[in-house]
């Protein structure tokens, strides 16, 4: 098979999986039904933060977090939740600490569980900036499939009404520097990674960044059709802010960034090695992956619902690298 329609497999094989997921039971924490509740993280930043969990109705698909900057001039949001009511808790929660109007949402990446709620930002005045490499993601098969699940499988949170939602200002540049009410936002590209269109948002006055899912903290991160090696070299982008607080896409706050940060790149590299080698040895998945030692991850959360499928699209891409040598 050419190398070249190797990533419209791993897409369909993408959708195939979000299908068979949608029938799994899904695991969610016994503390489901958590509330959208902000947590003040630095001055004027806050952030609300999901169960480590797969979604489910029970738990409303709120398994991601998000987070905002509260500013003279306004507010600044990063990312959605996982459906529109979460959205509107989240804005909520919002106008309670602050009378200022929320001016822009910035989307770390077109993933469902941080983009369903978009259109509740979107009625509530927000301008949404987002990368354009999104864009593919909003017609693809993939993004149809995972709807059609969703309305099955998170009823009544996702229904009929729920839509995908376009950028209203698509970021091309690597770096975008937004300033609003004092306050600087830069805006960095640092796909392809978890996905192609990842942005990470960076506050220095005050140290914080909002990691999007290149950081799953205190979690097996989900891999997916991830550029594993572009995720490692990103990894080492976050590490150059040298941030003081960071505030990962999926898990607590981080109030030691580089400890975090080491913890998903050396996963990624363990993963990335192990599978490399099977493939260039031609060993049988099966095999390499019971050998492998997964001993320092296998007690973090959804270790068992992720890491297999991880394994084996990594051996697949490697696997396919290494043919079209």
């Amino acid at each position: 098979m050419p190398f070249a329609m190797f990533p419209v497999v791993l897409a369909r094989l993408s959708a195939l999986i979000v299908l068979l997921l949608a029938g799994l039971p899904h695991a969610h924490a016994s503390n489901a039904g958590t509330p959208v509740q902000a947590r003040q993280v630095a001055p004027n930043v806050w952030m609300v933060q999901g169960e480590a969990a797969l979604g489910s109705s029970a738990n409303r698909n709120f398994i991601s977090n998000a987070g905002f900057v509260v500013t003279n001039d306004g507010v600044l949001v990063v990312d959605a939740l996982g459906s529109p009511t979460l959205a509107r808790e989240l804005i909520a929660e919002i106008r309670r600490i602050t009378p200022q109007p929320i001016r822009y949402l910035v989307v770390t990446h077109y993933h469902a569980d941080h983009i369903y709620g978009l259109q509740a930002f979107k009625e509530a005045g927000a301008t949404v900036l987002a990368h354009p490499g999104g864009r593919e993601y909003l017609t693809s098969e993939t993004a149809k499939l995972r709807m059609q699940a969703s309305r099955a499988e998170l009823a009544p949170w996702i229904d009929e009404t729920t839509r995908l939602v376009a950028a209203d200002r698509w970021l091309d540049d690597e770096q975008t520097v937004l300033k609003m009410g004092g306050v600087e936002f830069h805006i960095r590209h640092v796909g392809p990674a978890h996905t192609p269109e990842d942005l990470v948002v960076f506050v220095p006055e005050v140290g914080v960044l909002f990691a999007g899912d290149l950081v799953f903290r205190g979690r097996i991160p989900f891999v997916g059709q991830a550029d594993s090696g572009q995720w490692i070299t990103s990894l080492a982008q976050l590490m150059d802010f040298k941030p003081r607080i960071m505030v990962p896409g999926h898990g607590q706050v981080s109030l030691e960034p580089l400890a975090d940060l080491e913890l998903t790149r050396d996963y990624l590299v363990y993963l990335r090695k192990s599978m490399s080698e099977a493939a260039r040895d031609l060993e049988p998945f099966e095999d390499a992956y019971a050998k492998a030692d997964w001993s320092r991850f296998e007690r973090l959360p959804l270790f068992r619902v992720a890491n297999r499928m991880n394994a084996y699209n990594t051996y697949l891409l490697m696997e396919q690298k290494g043919l079209n040598k």
